[in-house]
């Protein structure tokens, strides 16, 4: 992993601020959410072999079957939850490469997150200690269980998809928060969902098609 923050050439400032323009023009528009991934260094999240793609508005391999992100839909889950209220206590299931835990860190005060794949975890923790975030609390355990003890959440991200929606995270979201987590559908497809929690229910709102990895844990309740 490089520990070159500023980058050079293809990951240089330049590059980066080219990716902030692509995603504005492709809709994104909550600038506190663009101002952390313009200067977030996503090269080293990444296989040094692959750093020349970092600032490409794509999903790269990451190893262990899993995937970094595409910055656009990093950038647009992260921006459905600043736009819909406050992020003070935020959970992440599926750490990864902690891409989007430490843009989730530059917009909330907490970021709780867990990772079932430890040696990812691992990198990640590095990772957030080269970048000095204080506000991540991390956990190595089964992301369909969610993180009962610091519950309730504003705000709850899921970065894999299950075939519905886990009740332990329905369960550990407070009223008024809000949750995205894509959904696969009977024919394989997949839906990015944003959930509210009211008093009277959820309330749930198709956004677009989304392709992640499955969501592997537990028993769905």
């Amino acid at each position: 992993m490089t520990t070159n923050l500023a980058g050079i050439g293809m990951t240089s400032q330049r590059t980066r601020s080219r990716l902030i323009q692509r995603l504005r023009d492709k809709g994104i528009v909550e600038n506190s959410v663009l101002s952390v991934m313009e200067k977030l260094p996503r090269h080293i999240f990444i296989d040094e072999a692959l750093s020349h793609r970092a600032y490409e508005d794509t999903s790269l391999p990451i190893g262990m079957g899993q995937t970094i992100s595409q910055p656009y839909i990093v950038a647009r889950m992260t921006e459905l939850l600043v736009m819909s209220g406050k992020m003070t206590n935020v959970l992440e299931v599926g750490t990864g490469c902690g891409y989007q835990t430490s843009v989730l860190a530059g917009v909330s005060k907490w970021v709780y997150t867990i990772e079932r794949i430890q040696p990812l975890q691992k990198q990640a923790i590095d990772r957030f200690k080269l970048l000095n975030l204080h506000n991540v609390n991390y956990r190595h355990g089964d992301g369909y269980l969610g993180w009962e003890e610091e519950a309730p959440f504003d705000a709850i991200i899921v970065t894999a998809a299950p075939d519905q929606v886990p009740q332990p995270l329905i369960d550990q979201l407070a009223i008024g928060g809000r949750m995205v987590i894509p959904v696969t559908v009977a024919n394989g497809d997949q839906q990015l969902h944003l959930l509210e929690k009211t008093e009277e229910g959820i309330t749930s709102m198709q956004v677009e098609e989304v392709k992640f990895v499955p969501l592997v844990g537990g028993t769905i309740g």
